[in-house]
């Protein structure tokens, strides 16, 4: 592996150099931004007042991901395997909505691609996992697996326990048409 590419190799997948942590650091933030600007974009009165800002964002947000996926296949030496991660096609699938609607016109107005964008969430786990308090959460979380999963059981049975009673108190008049829809309440 030439030096250049050990460089490019240490910087953005091992997270325990100085410049591994900046660059996680630099990408967790403008995951961070991403995710907020499509919430924001889902606010049609920020929507219709911002629409351009909003694009250049999303564009420069794009070119950043494209480039840190590009720079991810060339900094290892087996290209294939990080295409075809878990990650790899979460870096991929965040990215096409932007090509997609550019490509299509208009395409990116359609919920369900605008929607994609927010896969990008998920490239905080990719951030996370080569952090060491990430690993301790996620051993702790193991742990207490069984203790989680009764106080998830013990809140469904509250909610439907709550929507059941606010369907029978409230009724139709109440907009509590049927208890699955009180339960969502």
């Amino acid at each position: 592996m030439p030096p250049w590419k050990r460089k490019l190799h240490e910087v953005i997948y091992e997270a325990d150099t100085p410049a591994g942590r900046f660059f996680d650091i630099a990408l967790l933030i403008v995951i961070i931004i991403s995710v907020i600007l499509v919430m924001m974009e889902s606010v049609s009165s920020l929507l219709d007042k911002y629409a351009t800002q909003f694009y250049i964002a999303e564009w420069i947000i794009t070119a950043i991901f494209s480039i840190e996926y590009i720079l991810r296949i060339v900094a290892i030496n087996r290209p294939r395997r990080y295409i075809f991660s878990f990650y790899g096609i979460v870096d991929l699938l965040s990215t096409l909505p932007s090509y997609i609607g550019f490509i299509f016109g208009g395409a990116n107005l359609l919920f369900a691609i605008r929607a994609l964008r927010l896969l990008r969430i998920f490239r905080i786990l990719k951030v996370t996992r080569y952090i060491g308090e990430s690993r301790k959460l996620i051993n702790a979380l193991r742990n207490s697996k069984a203790k989680i999963l009764v106080f998830l059981f013990a809140v469904l049975i509250i909610c439907i326990i709550a929507g059941t009673l606010m369907h029978l108190v409230e009724g139709d008049a109440g907009g509590f048409e049927n208890i699955p829809l009180s339960i969502y309440w």
